[in-house]
C-alpha cells in the first residue's frame, strides 16, 4: 500500500510564492510518473504538473513559466514550486501517482485524474487579491 501525504499550502497574496511537499511512502516501484492536481469549489480536478522516474516532466499550460515540479528521490518526495501565485490558483492541491504505465509526463498532453491511483489528501492554497 502506497501512501501520500501532501504539505506546504497556506495563504498568500497575490504574486507571493509557495512550495507544496508530497512524501510517498509503502511500497513503491522504481518506475512511476507522480503528478501534482488542483480542485476549486465547484470544479474539477485539474491535472497541474507531472514528472516520471526519469525525470521526465510535463506541465499544463495554464501554469506554464510559474510553477515547477521536482522530485528528491533519496527522499521519496515530490515537490511544486509555485510562484506569481493569482487567486484563480487558489485550490486543493493533491500528490497522486501511477505505477502501471497508464501515463508518463515525457507523452504529454493533458494529466488525467482517471490515469492514478494512489492519492493523497490535499493540501490548501488560497491566494487573496
Amino acid at each position: 500500500q502506497v501512501q501520500l501525504v501532501e504539505s506546504g499550502g497556506g495563504s498568500v497574496e497575490s504574486g507571493g510564492s509557495l512550495r507544496l511537499s508530497c512524501v510517498v511512502s509503502g511500497y513503491t516501484y522504481e518506475t512511476y510518473c507522480m503528478a501534482w492536481f488542483r480542485q476549486a469549489p465547484g470544479k474539477e480536478r485539474e491535472g497541474v504538473a507531472a514528472i516520471d522516474n526519469d525525470d521526465s516532466k510535463n506541465v499544463a499550460d495554464s501554469v506554464k513559466g510559474r510553477f515547477t515540479v521536482s522530485q528528491d528521490k533519496a527522499k521519496n518526495t515530490l515537490y511544486l514550486e509555485m510562484t506569481g501565485l493569482k487567486p484563480e490558483d487558489t485550490a486543493m492541491y493533491y500528490c497522486a501517482v501511477d505505477y502501471t504505465g497508464n501515463y508518463y509526463a515525457s507523452a504529454g498532453g493533458t494529466i488525467k485524474p482517471a490515469n492514478f491511483g494512489n492519492w493523497g489528501q490535499g493540501t490548501q492554497v488560497t491566494v487573496s487579491s
